[in-house]
């Protein structure tokens, strides 16, 4: 397939002026543009332009409020709480980070709970920037019911993403981010797009049969947790902690029948910062990388986010690749 190289500062300018026409406002359209180039910059692309038709059917449809003005409630020493009011989750937390970081910084620790939010992208992106600052940072979020809990025969969870981020010596965090399904709902959207199949244990089909065709687990189907009971167990604490101590939906709850084609979730976000600096005995980084090294020497050839790394080093030297499909789909939304 041919592709062409976009420069990030070019492919922000491209995807923002897509948020503006949709409705959203100039501060909105920008936090998403960054957000989403960031995803494809370093080939999440699951996250990146991929998510742009879900972003436009969301705002179109009237589910999410694209210039919604977040509401920062500060209820407590060390923690924080933001009404989302129904709009995106990257805003509210960018209107709250300062308070975050200024609490962590007071404190030791922070958190901050964001509800009435809608997240379509990755979790590395909130993270990283923390770390990169000196911070262990902590999120989660749920989802919309797609995932069959350990035991269960209908959808409950979300994917229920976690992500973790640390700093280490060598300046560059060590962050992962994963789904507590048995893979992103995106990444199956994709497998259903080109036709292939999935691994084993991945899903379910309408009749709760197990099936490794995306497009079954897409139509009326399930995913599986990761793991059995203990990725079930996971997915149960991201719903209550991303939703019922954040006050908002959990998977289950909202109702968006009536917004045909909207794919935001609407519910809610946890985040919690540590500072590094208190850490006992020597400093954090130094630590965390002793524990890189011995995990190098048993034979661990790549460690969590390193290949978004690489991809990125890649991307910001000879731009990022972009298909013509991609380009005619983007000029037509």
């Amino acid at each position: 397939m041919s592709q062409t190289r976009i420069a990030f500062v070019d492919l922000v300018a491209l995807l923002k002026p897509i948020f503006l026409r949709y409705g959203t406002s100039e501060e909105v359209a920008q936090i998403l543009a960054i957000n989403c180039a960031l995803c494809e910059r370093d080939g999440a692309t699951s996250h990146g332009i991929f998510r742009m038709r879900g972003y436009v059917d969301s705002l179109s449809t009237g589910w999410v409020d694209g210039k919604a003005i977040p509401v920062i409630e500060d209820v407590a020493p060390a923690f924080l709480r933001v009404d989302a009011r129904n709009g995106f989750a990257q805003p509210a937390l960018a209107m709250a980070r300062d308070v975050l970081v200024e609490k962590t910084l007071k404190n030791g620790i922070a958190l901050l709970a964001i509800r009435h939010s809608h997240h379509l992208s990755a979790l590395w992106p909130d993270l990283e920037p923390f770390a990169e600052q000196g911070f262990l940072a902590l999120s989660m979020v749920n989802s919309f019911a797609c995932t069959v809990p350990h035991g269960g025969h209908s959808a409950v969870f979300g994917t229920n993403p976690i992500a973790f981020a640390v700093p280490t010596a060598s300046g560059t965090p060590l962050v992962f981010d994963m789904a507590t399904s048995s893979m992103a709902n995106g990444d199956v959207q994709i497998a259903a797009r080109e036709n292939r199949l999935l691994p084993e244990g991945s899903g379910l089909d309408d009749a709760g049969l197990p099936t490794q065709d995306p497009k079954k687990i897409l139509n009326g189907g399930a995913l599986l947790p990761f793991g059995g009971h203990k990725g079930s167990s996971i997915s149960m604490m991201v719903e209550l902690l991303g939703a019922a101590l954040t006050g908002g939906h959990y998977s289950f709850e909202f109702d968006w029948s009536g917004h045909a084609g909207a794919a935001t979730p609407h519910t809610g976000q946890l985040i919690i910062l540590i500072n590094a600096k208190h850490s006992g005995g020597a400093p954090f980084g130094h630590r965390a990388e002793v524990l890189v090294d011995q995990m190098k020497s048993a034979g661990v050839t790549r460690l969590p986010g390193e290949h978004r790394h690489r991809t990125r080093l890649e991307t910001d030297r000879n731009g990022i690749p972009i298909t013509p499909e991609e380009l005619a789909g983007l000029s037509q939304l």
